[in-house]
């Protein structure tokens, strides 16, 4: 039923393909999730055990129960009889892959902080993150083994918009990397996704910047059937690598 969707709000958007972004705070939904953590199948539940920080089990729980009503709701199913399989991993073909529905009957994606769950939905493949926007000091290691013109794009903002600069940079890059399926095993340097006001467009995959709470930073990557005209460099569909 459609009351049986937890209290949020999706981002406007016509991003061709995705059926719903929806954003919840976590303080907001927590008490209510927790209510509901019985609809979480085994392996969600021995994962949330294993958080040792009460603000990580919110953030778990309330991003897993909202999307379990959310496939219920898309798939005419009750939320705790959806089932979510693995595809095999694209680095070593183990079965804890990108996250699926059996038979792709709906695509989806889900990210989760401190404060902030984002999920969508889609008739392609999609990919979301959310992130806080990280202090300073935080930075700069990762910094340096993003892709070279990101690099360079953080290195010409002013110091003080690094912190904003990195932040969509992560979440571009988060993103497409859980759509394509190919996740963090990926060398940060070898797909761009630009750290500058607009995110660079790609001939398989259109990335968007998605509007968020203060000090937080939040894209999407979704799968094109055709691709956009644009100057832009364009996004390499990610490959794995050899190494975790």
């Amino acid at each position: 039923m459609v009351a049986d969707v937890p209290a949020g709000s999706g981002p406007a958007t016509t991003l061709p393909g995705v059926e719903l972004l929806w954003s919840g705070r976590v303080p907001d939904l927590a008490e209510d999730a927790a209510a509901h953590r019985h609809l979480l199948d085994a392996e969600e539940s021995v994962r949330l055990e294993a958080f040792r920080l009460a603000v990580d089990r919110d953030a778990y729980t309330v991003a897993h129960v909202a999307l379990r009503r959310m496939l219920g709701e898309r798939l005419g199913q009750a939320p705790e009889a959806v089932t979510m399989t693995r595809r095999p991993c694209t680095h070593c073909g183990g079965p804890h892959g990108r996250p699926v529905v059996p038979g792709n009957a709906v695509h989806f994606s889900l990210s989760h902080t401190s404060g902030l769950v984002l999920i969508a939905l889609a008739s392609v493949p999609v990919g979301v993150d959310v992130e806080a926007v990280p202090e300073p000091g935080m930075i700069t290691e990762v910094a340096a083994q993003l892709h070279p013109r990101e690099r360079t794009e953080l290195a010409a903002s002013p110091a003080e918009q690094h912190p904003a600069a990195f932040a969509r940079c992560w979440t571009r890059k988060e993103a497409l990397l859980k759509a394509t399926g190919v996740g963090l095993n990926e060398d940060l340097s070898h797909t761009y996704v630009g750290a500058g006001a607009q995110p660079a467009a790609g001939a398989d995959w259109l990335l968007a910047d998605l509007p968020t709470d203060p000090g937080y930073a939040a894209a999407v990557a979704v799968h094109l059937r055709q691709a956009p005209a644009s100057g832009v460099e364009q996004p390499r569909a990610p490959r794995a690598q050899n190494t975790q």
